[in-house]
């Protein structure tokens, strides 16, 4: 989501391709480092089970950079000349969306829901992803 958000506000007055992909990627470590930062504190402060402490979601935190960096490949793309600037936001928006999306349905499967269920829940990120899209296409 916080990828998609930060394509569709760069598309306004769009940075070099490369300046793009920059910027996505540095967003997506800080965000990363702030998820980071969140479970070692959590981790801290949750009851100790067994005497032990309890673990950081390492692959949890990956999860969310990688996330969050995805779209930095289309313009990275850009950047190399296989796609013009304007697809490649065109590409990130929507493809984000659907990331966005797969991720809602894997989270719910993870917590042991239904397929009818996760593709609901799936379904209802998506909708938050498209309003984000939405809001910029009406105050634009």
């Amino acid at each position: 989501m916080i990828g998609l958000a930060l394509v569709v506000a760069l598309e306004a007055h769009p940075p070099a391709a490369i300046a793009t992909a920059t910027t996505i990627i540095t967003t997506a470590i800080a965000v990363g480092l702030a998820e980071l930062y969140g479970e070692v504190v959590g981790a801290r402060v949750r009851p100790r089970a067994e005497g032990r402490r309890s673990a950081v979601d390492a692959p949890g935190v990956a999860a969310v950079v990688a996330g969050a960096a995805f779209p930095a490949v289309f313009f990275i793309l850009a950047a190399a000349g296989v796609l013009k600037l304007d697809t490649a936001f065109t590409i990130a928006k929507w493809s984000g969306l659907g990331l966005c999306a797969a991720y809602g349905w894997c989270a719910a499967r993870l917590n042991g829901a239904p397929h009818h269920k996760a593709l609901l829940h799936g379904g209802a990120v998506a909708l938050i992803g498209a309003a984000v899209i939405a809001v910029k296409a009406l105050v634009h």
